[in-house]
């Protein structure tokens, strides 16, 4: 019998646990094998995305707006998981939590001005200097 700081007795549920799932995947991977379609007639092989057949290469090349902007996303969508959660416990917390919660919205307020200042909200054109005299 196991002691209090012991391992329990059922530590031999994993591996077990590990040896059934990859049997199980396994075999599926087999059975769709076998009884899958085998026709690799030209037309099933092309790329095909929402009712539109592909033109043109997969390689494009994105403005790195768009990650700035999603990273910016980022930042201000898991803002509303504290806020929220602020919300739910606001009685609780009191007027001690209410002050945290306003320090927190003008970081954040501070933040976005910050953010919109050195224009990384800006989609306008801008034109590079490459260093050469003309």
């Amino acid at each position: 019998m196991p002691g209090p700081n012991n391992f329990p007795v059922d530590v031999w549920t994993i591996p077990v646990y590990f040896g059934i799932a990859f049997l199980l995947t396994a075999a599926i991977i087999v059975i769709s094998s076998v009884l899958g379609e085998k026709g690799k007639r030209r037309n099933e092989q092309r790329p095909y995305e929402s009712g539109i057949n592909a033109t043109g290469s997969a390689r494009l090349r994105f403005n790195a707006q768009f990650y700035v902007v999603a990273m910016i996303f980022l930042v201000f969508d898991v803002e509303t998981v504290f806020v929220v959660t602020w919300a739910v416990g606001g009685k609780r917390l009191g007027w001690a939590g209410y002050f945290e919660i306003a320090l927190f919205i003008i970081l954040l307020l501070a933040t976005l001005l910050y953010v919109a200042r050195i224009g990384a909200l800006d989609w306008r054109r801008r034109k590079v200097e490459t260093g050469r005299q003309k």
